[in-house]
């Protein structure tokens, strides 16, 4: 394997690291894009006029776009999609809990988990604290929680059928003792500096402690938790922020990536809310275009919603398509689907081998199996919303929705080449 690819998936797994949950992941690529020159703005303030680089977060979501000194009012954009939250657990009220001497947590399941890829593992609890001055805190507890499997000898079937109750059998041990006489907020709070008193809302969520590798036969593959959808987050993050302060583009570059896909994307920080058309009116006005420029500039825009896709699995061959089969390491992938799960169209797939075929990467294509039921992205959700043009591509991987995937290490690397490439035009 070349050294950039490794080195590549090397960041990946410290951008991964630093984003234990949607709001660490929007920190951290606001903190990077910062690094590179963007000028983070308030929604509550006036915005600058002039060309720049900008960017805005909104809770665990953050735009980011550039605005070149040619831009005009009816200037297309072209938008990197992704999201930054993930399968998991989240916290619910009157957390501490536990019995027969062991101190839980109570979470509820968020999004739809591989449940069982969650046991036998060290866990991060994360996320953000509100305090009584409406102060929001990152916390992150570090290695905390278990989810600790029942043993053989207790349940000698457990190889032949295996289920767990959503309720019964997830609720992870962090400590000994009686839940009276602690506080898993409090150790938040510790965490975080902060007084635990002064706690008055939070968005917790679990996350794998374990930190990604790259391994394998050539280091072929790389592994982490969160991949999907951080292995996108971080490529957009990576193109969007080689991008210098002279782009000479006729169009602007826009990197947003939004929270809640997980669960459906409506709210004020998913895709289906307002947040991207918001930010792009916003960008309209300052260059001083009316409703109809605006709308001529859109006609002419495009969006890459980017999310993980199936790898043929070598142990399940029959749940894929049997002549469409991509595989780790063999490029990015295009998502398609008749029935529109993705946006992708035969315009689209000729603008994405276009911008692979100018980067220098392979693509693969993806479609589901017909019995196997397809999932969906943001793009039919920005499609829908704006009336972009959009085409939905990845990377592909195995173990999708497990506490921790597998993805091919040049793929990854692949992805972020052409996400420049189409970001640069």
């Amino acid at each position: 394997m070349p050294a950039a690819p490794i080195a590549h998936a090397e960041d990946l797994a410290a951008f991964v690291d630093a984003s234990p949950s949607s709001y660490h992941a929007a920190t951290e690529v606001a903190r990077r894009l910062q690094d590179a020159g963007f000028v983070a703005l308030d929604e509550t303030q006036a915005w600058p006029h002039e060309p720049g680089r900008y960017l805005v977060v909104r809770d665990g979501a953050l735009i980011a776009w550039v605005v070149p000194s040619a831009a005009t009012t009816t200037t297309p954009v072209r938008v990197f999609g992704a999201h930054t939250d993930s399968p998991g657990f989240k916290l619910k009220p009157q957390p501490t809990t536990g019995r027969l001497g062991w101190l839980q947590a109570g979470v509820e399941v968020y999004g739809g988990p591989l449940l069982n890829s969650w046991l036998d593992r060290e866990l991060r609890l994360a996320g953000r604290l509100v305090l009584d001055d409406g102060t929001e805190v990152l916390a992150d507890s570090g290695p905390l929680l278990r989810l600790p499997q029942l043993a053989i000898h207790l349940d000698r079937e457990a190889n032949e059928r295996f289920a767990l109750d959503k309720q019964a059998h997830t609720q992870p041990v962090w400590g000994l003792g009686a839940p009276e006489s602690a506080d898993l907020l409090g150790e938040l709070a510790g965490s975080a500096g902060v007084d635990a008193a002064r706690i008055r809302g939070y968005d917790l969520v679990t996350a794998d402690s374990a930190r990604g590798a790259v391994f394998g036969r050539e280091d072929a593959f790389f592994a982490a938790g969160r991949l999907d959808d951080l292995a996108s987050v971080h490529a957009g993050t990576v193109a969007m922020s080689a991008l210098g302060s002279d782009l000479d583009s006729d169009h602007i570059p826009v990197l947003a990536v939004f929270d809640h896909e997980e669960i459906g994307s409506a709210t004020r920080s998913g895709a289906a809310g307002p947040f991207l058309e918001d930010v792009l009116e916003r960008i309209g006005l300052a260059l001083g275009a009316d409703r109809g420029e605006r709308m001529r500039a859109l006609a002419s825009s495009w969006c890459v919603s980017s999310d993980v896709g199936h790898s043929v699995h070598p142990n399940y061959p029959g749940k894929h398509d049997p002549q469409v089969r991509p595989v780790l390491g063999s490029g990015p992938i295009l998502k398609i689907n008749a029935n529109q799960r993705y946006s992708t169209d035969g315009v689209g797939a000729a603008a994405w081998h276009g911008w692979c075929e100018a980067a220098g990467v392979t693509s693969q294509e993806f479609v589901s199996n017909n019995t196997v039921p397809c999932g969906s992205t943001i793009g039919p959700i920005t499609a829908t919303r704006l009336g972009i043009r959009t085409v939905d591509v990845g990377i592909p991987i195995l173990s999708m929705h497990s506490a921790r995937e597998l993805a091919g290490t040049s793929d990854l690397y692949d992805l972020t080449r052409v996400a420049e490439r189409f970001f640069r035009g």
